[in-house]
Protein backbone atom coordinates (compact mmCIF):
# COMPACT_ATOMS: atom_id res chain seq x y z
CA UNK A 1 0.00 0.00 0.00
CA UNK A 2 1.06 3.36 -1.17
CA UNK A 3 2.52 5.63 2.15
CA UNK A 4 1.68 9.21 1.93
CA UNK A 5 3.38 11.69 3.74
CA UNK A 6 3.33 15.46 4.96
CA UNK A 7 5.92 17.47 5.79
CA UNK A 8 5.98 19.49 9.22
CA UNK A 9 3.41 21.99 8.27
CA UNK A 10 0.91 19.19 7.61
CA UNK A 11 1.45 19.96 3.37
CA UNK A 12 1.60 16.56 1.00
CA UNK A 13 4.09 15.22 -0.50
CA UNK A 14 4.31 12.02 -2.58
CA UNK A 15 7.87 10.36 -1.70
CA UNK A 16 7.71 7.72 0.60
CA UNK A 17 11.23 8.05 1.67
CA UNK A 18 11.46 9.83 5.24
CA UNK A 19 15.19 10.14 4.98
CA UNK A 20 14.67 12.44 1.78
CA UNK A 21 11.60 14.33 3.02
CA UNK A 22 13.63 15.35 6.40
CA UNK A 23 16.18 16.44 4.43
CA UNK A 24 13.78 18.47 1.91
CA UNK A 25 12.58 19.92 5.36
CA UNK A 26 16.47 21.16 6.26
CA UNK A 27 17.03 22.30 2.97
CA UNK A 28 14.02 24.68 3.21
CA UNK A 29 14.77 25.93 6.55
CA UNK A 30 17.82 27.06 5.25
CA UNK A 31 16.17 28.49 2.14
CA UNK A 32 13.84 30.28 3.96
CA UNK A 33 17.18 31.84 6.07
CA UNK A 34 19.93 32.23 3.49
CA UNK A 35 21.97 29.92 5.13
CA UNK A 36 24.37 27.58 3.36
CA UNK A 37 24.41 25.18 2.01
CA UNK A 38 20.57 23.36 1.26
CA UNK A 39 21.57 22.31 -2.61
CA UNK A 40 24.03 19.63 -0.28
CA UNK A 41 20.92 18.44 1.77
CA UNK A 42 18.95 17.96 -1.74
CA UNK A 43 21.60 16.03 -3.62
CA UNK A 44 21.70 13.71 -0.58
CA UNK A 45 17.09 13.86 -0.93
CA UNK A 46 17.82 12.63 -4.15
CA UNK A 47 20.49 9.96 -4.06
CA UNK A 48 17.80 8.70 -1.69
CA UNK A 49 15.24 8.67 -3.77
CA UNK A 50 16.11 9.92 -7.13
CA UNK A 51 12.02 9.71 -8.08
CA UNK A 52 11.89 12.43 -5.51
CA UNK A 53 9.29 14.98 -7.10
CA UNK A 54 9.73 17.88 -4.98
CA UNK A 55 13.85 17.60 -4.42
CA UNK A 56 14.10 18.03 -8.42
CA UNK A 57 11.49 21.33 -8.10
CA UNK A 58 13.46 22.79 -5.24
CA UNK A 59 17.07 22.49 -7.10
CA UNK A 60 15.68 24.18 -10.22
CA UNK A 61 13.97 26.50 -8.81
CA UNK A 62 15.70 28.07 -6.04
CA UNK A 63 18.83 27.93 -8.57
CA UNK A 64 16.71 30.10 -10.95
CA UNK A 65 16.42 32.80 -7.99
CA UNK A 66 20.15 33.66 -8.47
CA UNK A 67 19.55 35.08 -11.86
CA UNK A 68 22.76 33.77 -12.70
CA UNK A 69 22.90 32.37 -16.44
CA UNK A 70 25.54 30.25 -15.41
CA UNK A 71 22.81 28.08 -13.65
CA UNK A 72 20.65 27.27 -16.58
CA UNK A 73 21.89 24.12 -17.65
CA UNK A 74 21.14 22.89 -13.80
CA UNK A 75 18.17 24.33 -13.91
CA UNK A 76 16.96 22.26 -17.23
CA UNK A 77 18.09 19.58 -16.17
CA UNK A 78 16.14 19.57 -12.81
CA UNK A 79 13.21 20.80 -14.22
CA UNK A 80 13.16 17.64 -17.14
CA UNK A 81 13.96 15.46 -14.46
CA UNK A 82 10.51 16.75 -12.45
CA UNK A 83 8.35 16.38 -15.13
CA UNK A 84 9.08 13.06 -16.06
CA UNK A 85 8.24 12.37 -13.07
CA UNK A 86 4.91 14.29 -13.47
CA UNK A 87 2.23 10.99 -13.63
CA UNK A 88 3.15 9.72 -9.82
CA UNK A 89 3.37 13.73 -8.73
CA UNK A 90 0.37 14.97 -6.34
CA UNK A 91 -1.54 18.10 -7.85
CA UNK A 92 0.14 20.88 -5.89
CA UNK A 93 3.27 19.08 -6.78
CA UNK A 94 2.71 19.48 -10.45
CA UNK A 95 2.20 23.12 -9.30
CA UNK A 96 5.82 23.31 -8.33
CA UNK A 97 6.90 21.71 -11.56
CA UNK A 98 4.93 24.24 -13.35
CA UNK A 99 6.92 26.91 -11.58
CA UNK A 100 10.02 25.68 -11.80
CA UNK A 101 9.67 25.37 -15.70
CA UNK A 102 8.66 28.82 -15.57
CA UNK A 103 11.44 29.73 -13.79
CA UNK A 104 13.41 27.89 -16.67
CA UNK A 105 11.89 30.36 -19.47
CA UNK A 106 12.24 33.60 -17.54
CA UNK A 107 8.62 33.68 -17.75
CA UNK A 108 8.01 35.25 -14.29
CA UNK A 109 4.29 36.17 -14.88
CA UNK A 110 3.71 32.17 -14.92
CA UNK A 111 5.88 32.06 -11.89
CA UNK A 112 3.31 34.10 -9.94
CA UNK A 113 0.61 32.07 -11.67
CA UNK A 114 1.85 28.58 -10.94
CA UNK A 115 2.71 29.38 -7.01
CA UNK A 116 -0.37 31.14 -6.01
CA UNK A 117 -2.53 27.74 -6.80
CA UNK A 118 -0.35 25.97 -4.98
CA UNK A 119 -0.79 28.36 -2.36
CA UNK A 120 -4.62 28.95 -2.68
CA UNK A 121 -4.74 24.94 -2.30
CA UNK A 122 -1.84 25.00 0.49
CA UNK A 123 -1.23 28.40 2.31
CA UNK A 124 1.39 26.02 4.44
CA UNK A 125 3.62 25.53 1.43
CA UNK A 126 6.30 27.36 2.68
CA UNK A 127 8.70 26.70 -0.52
CA UNK A 128 5.70 28.19 -2.80
CA UNK A 129 5.59 31.23 -0.66
CA UNK A 130 9.48 32.18 -0.47
CA UNK A 131 9.66 31.36 -4.41
CA UNK A 132 7.14 33.57 -5.12
CA UNK A 133 8.23 35.79 -2.78
CA UNK A 134 12.11 36.03 -4.70
CA UNK A 135 9.77 36.44 -7.78
CA UNK A 136 7.85 39.72 -6.88
CA UNK A 137 11.20 41.21 -5.55
CA UNK A 138 13.05 40.53 -8.63
CA UNK A 139 10.07 42.14 -10.57
CA UNK A 140 9.70 44.94 -8.46
CA UNK A 141 5.95 43.76 -7.03
CA UNK A 142 5.71 45.74 -4.23
CA UNK A 143 1.79 44.92 -3.64
CA UNK A 144 2.56 41.26 -4.13
CA UNK A 145 5.07 41.24 -1.77
CA UNK A 146 3.38 42.33 0.82
CA UNK A 147 -0.12 40.59 -0.47
CA UNK A 148 1.16 37.16 -0.78
CA UNK A 149 2.19 36.51 2.32
CA UNK A 150 -0.83 38.35 4.02
CA UNK A 151 -3.25 35.48 2.04
CA UNK A 152 -1.87 33.09 3.89
CA UNK A 153 -1.59 34.21 7.16
CA UNK A 154 -5.05 32.63 8.34
CA UNK A 155 -3.62 28.98 7.78
CA UNK A 156 -0.34 29.96 10.45
CA UNK A 157 0.54 30.42 14.42
CA UNK A 158 3.15 30.67 16.23
CA UNK A 159 2.70 26.51 16.17
CA UNK A 160 3.79 25.83 13.05
CA UNK A 161 6.79 25.73 11.87
CA UNK A 162 8.52 28.75 9.36
CA UNK A 163 5.75 30.85 10.84
CA UNK A 164 8.90 33.89 11.71
CA UNK A 165 9.30 33.52 7.73
CA UNK A 166 6.08 34.09 6.87
CA UNK A 167 6.04 37.41 8.98
CA UNK A 168 9.15 37.98 7.80
CA UNK A 169 8.39 38.55 3.92
CA UNK A 170 5.63 39.97 5.11
CA UNK A 171 7.46 42.53 6.98
CA UNK A 172 9.32 43.31 3.63
CA UNK A 173 6.39 43.94 1.61
CA UNK A 174 4.85 46.22 4.12
CA UNK A 175 8.07 48.24 4.02
CA UNK A 176 8.16 48.26 0.32
CA UNK A 177 4.39 49.64 0.13
CA UNK A 178 5.54 52.62 2.48
CA UNK A 179 3.68 50.94 5.45
CA UNK A 180 7.04 51.59 7.94
CA UNK A 181 4.87 50.84 11.27
CA UNK A 182 3.55 47.55 10.78
CA UNK A 183 6.23 46.75 8.66
CA UNK A 184 8.74 47.41 11.69
CA UNK A 185 6.45 45.03 14.27
CA UNK A 186 5.88 42.05 11.83
CA UNK A 187 9.77 42.43 11.39
CA UNK A 188 10.78 42.35 15.10
CA UNK A 189 7.79 40.05 16.05
CA UNK A 190 9.89 37.79 13.33
CA UNK A 191 13.61 38.05 14.79
CA UNK A 192 12.03 37.28 18.22
CA UNK A 193 10.70 34.13 17.04
CA UNK A 194 13.71 33.49 15.29
CA UNK A 195 16.57 35.47 16.03
CA UNK A 196 18.36 33.87 12.74
CA UNK A 197 15.96 35.19 9.98
CA UNK A 198 18.33 37.17 8.36
CA UNK A 199 15.38 38.20 5.80
CA UNK A 200 13.12 39.74 8.73
CA UNK A 201 16.06 41.30 10.09
CA UNK A 202 16.91 42.96 6.57
CA UNK A 203 12.81 43.80 6.65
CA UNK A 204 13.85 46.11 9.59
CA UNK A 205 16.76 47.41 8.58
CA UNK A 206 15.17 49.18 5.33
CA UNK A 207 12.26 50.19 7.40
CA UNK A 208 15.37 52.38 9.35
CA UNK A 209 16.87 53.11 6.09
CA UNK A 210 13.30 54.77 4.45
CA UNK A 211 13.37 56.54 8.36
CA UNK A 212 16.62 57.74 8.55
CA UNK A 213 16.89 56.35 11.82
CA UNK A 214 20.87 55.37 10.87
CA UNK A 215 21.76 54.81 14.50
CA UNK A 216 19.38 52.49 15.35
CA UNK A 217 20.19 50.92 12.19
CA UNK A 218 23.82 50.37 13.07
CA UNK A 219 23.02 49.40 16.27
CA UNK A 220 20.24 46.33 15.00
CA UNK A 221 22.44 45.13 12.58
CA UNK A 222 25.44 45.09 14.51
CA UNK A 223 23.31 43.37 17.76
CA UNK A 224 22.27 40.37 16.53
CA UNK A 225 24.50 39.48 13.94
CA UNK A 226 26.13 36.63 15.54
CA UNK A 227 22.50 34.76 15.14
CA UNK A 228 22.52 35.30 11.37
CA UNK A 229 26.38 36.54 10.26
CA UNK A 230 27.77 33.00 9.98
CA UNK A 231 27.84 30.98 7.25
CA UNK A 232 24.56 32.71 5.89
CA UNK A 233 24.57 33.68 2.02
CA UNK A 234 22.70 36.91 2.42
CA UNK A 235 24.71 38.24 4.99
CA UNK A 236 26.58 40.55 2.99
CA UNK A 237 23.16 42.41 1.77
CA UNK A 238 22.79 42.97 5.69
CA UNK A 239 26.57 44.39 5.78
CA UNK A 240 25.48 46.48 3.28
CA UNK A 241 22.93 48.02 4.83
CA UNK A 242 25.00 48.76 7.67
CA UNK A 243 27.34 50.72 5.39
CA UNK A 244 24.60 52.91 3.99
CA UNK A 245 23.49 53.58 7.59
CA UNK A 246 27.47 54.83 7.65
CA UNK A 247 27.44 56.46 4.71
CA UNK A 248 24.71 58.90 5.57
CA UNK A 249 27.05 60.17 8.47
CA UNK A 250 29.78 60.57 6.52
CA UNK A 251 31.49 57.50 7.88
CA UNK A 252 33.39 56.84 4.43
CA UNK A 253 36.48 55.28 6.25
CA UNK A 254 33.87 52.75 7.83
CA UNK A 255 32.33 51.89 4.62
CA UNK A 256 35.04 50.95 2.60
CA UNK A 257 36.17 48.74 5.91
CA UNK A 258 33.02 46.70 5.55
CA UNK A 259 33.36 46.69 2.03
CA UNK A 260 36.70 45.09 2.63
CA UNK A 261 35.94 42.73 5.29
CA UNK A 262 32.27 41.78 5.34
CA UNK A 263 30.59 42.68 1.97
CA UNK A 264 32.74 41.98 -0.77
CA UNK A 265 35.49 39.62 1.14
CA UNK A 266 35.35 36.91 -1.21
CA UNK A 267 35.67 36.70 -5.01
CA UNK A 268 32.77 35.57 -5.60
CA UNK A 269 30.59 35.68 -9.03
CA UNK A 270 26.77 35.22 -7.72
CA UNK A 271 25.10 38.21 -9.28
CA UNK A 272 23.80 39.69 -6.22
CA UNK A 273 26.33 39.88 -4.69
CA UNK A 274 27.80 41.67 -7.18
CA UNK A 275 24.45 44.33 -7.46
CA UNK A 276 25.73 44.94 -3.81
CA UNK A 277 29.58 45.55 -4.29
CA UNK A 278 29.10 48.01 -7.53
CA UNK A 279 25.72 50.02 -5.93
CA UNK A 280 28.34 50.49 -3.45
CA UNK A 281 31.29 52.01 -4.79
CA UNK A 282 29.07 53.71 -6.96
CA UNK A 283 27.78 55.95 -4.22
CA UNK A 284 31.10 56.26 -3.15
CA UNK A 285 31.98 57.20 -6.66
CA UNK A 286 29.57 60.05 -6.64
CA UNK A 287 30.41 61.57 -3.92
CA UNK A 288 33.90 61.77 -4.88
CA UNK A 289 35.32 59.10 -2.69
CA UNK A 290 38.58 57.29 -4.06
CA UNK A 291 38.15 53.24 -3.81
CA UNK A 292 41.52 52.63 -5.12
CA UNK A 293 41.60 49.35 -7.26
CA UNK A 294 37.98 47.81 -5.73
CA UNK A 295 36.20 48.73 -9.05
CA UNK A 296 38.44 46.70 -11.08
CA UNK A 297 38.21 43.57 -9.57
CA UNK A 298 33.85 44.03 -9.55
CA UNK A 299 34.38 45.41 -13.06
CA UNK A 300 36.34 41.50 -14.16
CA UNK A 301 33.48 39.40 -12.64
CA UNK A 302 31.23 41.50 -14.91
CA UNK A 303 33.06 41.11 -17.92
CA UNK A 304 32.59 37.69 -17.59
CA UNK A 305 28.80 38.15 -17.72
CA UNK A 306 28.49 41.42 -20.56
CA UNK A 307 26.73 39.33 -23.10
CA UNK A 308 24.45 37.19 -21.10
CA UNK A 309 21.40 39.77 -20.71
CA UNK A 310 19.45 37.31 -18.23
CA UNK A 311 18.39 40.02 -15.78
CA UNK A 312 18.01 43.42 -16.79
CA UNK A 313 18.88 44.70 -13.05
CA UNK A 314 22.17 42.56 -13.01
CA UNK A 315 22.91 44.41 -16.38
CA UNK A 316 22.45 48.33 -14.79
CA UNK A 317 24.92 47.53 -12.42
CA UNK A 318 27.54 46.06 -14.21
CA UNK A 319 27.47 49.31 -16.36
CA UNK A 320 27.86 50.87 -13.47
CA UNK A 321 31.46 49.20 -12.86
CA UNK A 322 32.51 49.53 -16.67
CA UNK A 323 31.76 53.07 -16.80
CA UNK A 324 33.57 53.35 -12.80
CA UNK A 325 36.66 51.91 -14.09
CA UNK A 326 36.44 53.48 -17.74
CA UNK A 327 36.41 50.24 -19.61
CA UNK A 328 34.29 51.68 -22.71
CA UNK A 329 34.73 48.78 -24.91
CA UNK A 330 33.00 46.49 -22.37
CA UNK A 331 30.16 49.67 -22.05
CA UNK A 332 29.58 49.17 -25.72
CA UNK A 333 29.26 45.32 -25.70
CA UNK A 334 26.84 45.59 -22.97
CA UNK A 335 24.70 48.38 -24.51
CA UNK A 336 24.60 46.18 -28.10
CA UNK A 337 23.81 42.96 -25.72
CA UNK A 338 20.79 45.06 -24.17
CA UNK A 339 19.66 46.39 -27.43
CA UNK A 340 19.51 42.93 -28.70
CA UNK A 341 17.20 41.56 -25.55
CA UNK A 342 15.15 44.85 -25.65
CA UNK A 343 13.72 43.11 -28.96
CA UNK A 344 12.10 40.14 -26.97
CA UNK A 345 8.71 39.65 -25.81
CA UNK A 346 9.69 37.71 -22.60
CA UNK A 347 9.74 38.96 -18.71
CA UNK A 348 13.57 40.56 -19.10
CA UNK A 349 13.22 41.84 -22.74
CA UNK A 350 10.18 44.13 -21.93
CA UNK A 351 12.35 45.03 -18.52
CA UNK A 352 15.01 45.95 -20.53
CA UNK A 353 13.66 48.02 -23.31
CA UNK A 354 11.39 50.48 -20.98
CA UNK A 355 13.98 50.56 -17.70
CA UNK A 356 17.13 48.22 -17.82
CA UNK A 357 18.53 49.99 -21.44
CA UNK A 358 18.09 53.75 -20.75
CA UNK A 359 19.30 53.50 -17.57
CA UNK A 360 22.35 51.95 -18.78
CA UNK A 361 22.87 54.78 -21.40
CA UNK A 362 22.11 57.24 -19.04
CA UNK A 363 25.24 55.60 -17.04
CA UNK A 364 27.30 55.24 -19.85
CA UNK A 365 26.30 59.37 -20.52
CA UNK A 366 27.14 60.34 -17.01
CA UNK A 367 31.13 58.88 -17.27
CA UNK A 368 31.29 60.26 -20.53
CA UNK A 369 30.41 63.53 -19.19
CA UNK A 370 27.33 64.36 -21.15
CA UNK A 371 25.46 64.75 -18.22
CA UNK A 372 22.40 66.72 -19.56
CA UNK A 373 21.32 63.00 -21.56
CA UNK A 374 21.75 61.54 -18.29
CA UNK A 375 19.41 64.08 -16.61
CA UNK A 376 16.85 63.44 -19.23
CA UNK A 377 17.03 59.54 -19.24
CA UNK A 378 16.81 59.70 -15.70
CA UNK A 379 13.72 61.96 -15.30
CA UNK A 380 11.90 59.87 -18.10
CA UNK A 381 12.62 55.97 -16.58
CA UNK A 382 12.87 56.67 -12.71
CA UNK A 383 9.10 56.90 -11.73
CA UNK A 384 8.85 53.31 -13.74
CA UNK A 385 12.04 51.53 -12.70
CA UNK A 386 10.82 49.30 -10.28
CA UNK A 387 9.59 47.35 -13.47
CA UNK A 388 13.38 45.63 -13.37
CA UNK A 389 13.10 44.85 -9.62
CA UNK A 390 14.97 45.25 -6.76
CA UNK A 391 14.24 47.75 -3.54
CA UNK A 392 13.48 51.21 -2.69
CA UNK A 393 16.58 51.41 -1.35
CA UNK A 394 18.74 50.06 -3.96
CA UNK A 395 16.83 51.92 -6.39
CA UNK A 396 17.30 55.32 -4.91
CA UNK A 397 21.06 55.08 -6.55
CA UNK A 398 18.93 56.62 -9.50
CA UNK A 399 17.76 59.77 -7.44
CA UNK A 400 21.62 60.11 -6.27
CA UNK A 401 22.80 59.93 -9.68
CA UNK A 402 20.20 62.41 -11.22
CA UNK A 403 21.25 64.40 -8.63
CA UNK A 404 24.85 64.57 -9.22
CA UNK A 405 24.52 64.28 -13.00
CA UNK A 406 22.48 67.82 -12.87
CA UNK A 407 24.58 69.22 -10.16
CA UNK A 408 27.57 68.66 -12.20
CA UNK A 409 25.55 69.91 -15.86
CA UNK A 410 25.00 73.09 -14.42
CA UNK A 411 20.94 72.01 -13.87
CA UNK A 412 20.60 73.39 -10.84
CA UNK A 413 17.25 73.26 -10.64
CA UNK A 414 16.99 69.87 -11.69
CA UNK A 415 19.46 68.88 -8.68
CA UNK A 416 17.15 71.25 -6.23
CA UNK A 417 13.90 69.45 -7.00
CA UNK A 418 14.99 66.16 -6.60
CA UNK A 419 16.94 66.65 -3.45
CA UNK A 420 14.15 68.60 -1.97
CA UNK A 421 12.06 65.43 -2.84
CA UNK A 422 14.40 63.50 -1.56
CA UNK A 423 15.11 65.66 1.95
CA UNK A 424 11.13 65.89 2.18
CA UNK A 425 11.34 61.74 2.73
CA UNK A 426 14.29 61.83 5.11
CA UNK A 427 14.58 65.52 6.34
CA UNK A 428 17.43 64.45 8.74
CA UNK A 429 20.08 62.83 6.36
CA UNK A 430 23.13 64.57 6.49
CA UNK A 431 23.70 63.33 2.21
CA UNK A 432 20.30 65.53 1.83
CA UNK A 433 21.52 67.95 3.32
CA UNK A 434 24.63 68.24 1.82
CA UNK A 435 23.04 67.79 -1.79
CA UNK A 436 20.31 70.39 -1.09
CA UNK A 437 22.43 72.63 -0.08
CA UNK A 438 24.61 72.34 -3.27
CA UNK A 439 21.68 72.30 -5.25
CA UNK A 440 20.61 75.75 -3.61
CA UNK A 441 23.81 77.47 -4.39
CA UNK A 442 23.67 76.38 -7.90
CA UNK A 443 19.92 77.44 -8.58
CA UNK A 444 20.82 80.59 -6.85
CA UNK A 445 23.86 81.38 -9.39
CA UNK A 446 21.56 80.49 -12.31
Amino acid sequence: MKISLKDNRGVPVSTTNLKSLERLEQACDLMNGYFNDPFALIDEALAEDPGFVMGHCFRAAFMATATDKTFLPEVRKSVEAAEALAGKANDRERGHIAGARAWLESDYDRVAEHYQRVLIGHPRDLMALQLAHLRDFLTGQAMMLRDRPARTLHAWDESVPGYNYVLGMQAFGLEESGDYARAEERGRQAVALQPRDSWAVHAVAHVLEMQNRTAEGIDWINKGSDYWSGDNGFAYHNWWHLSLFHLDRGNTAEVLALYDRLIRNTASTMPMELIDAAALLWRLHLMGVGVGQRWKEVADKYEATVEDGHYAFNDFHAMMAFAADGRTAASERLLATLARRAGATDWNGVATRTVGLPLCQAIDAFAKGRYAQAVEILLQVRPVAYRFGGSHAQRDILSLTLIEAALRGGQGRVAQAIAGERTELKPLSGVNRLLAQRAAGLAKAA
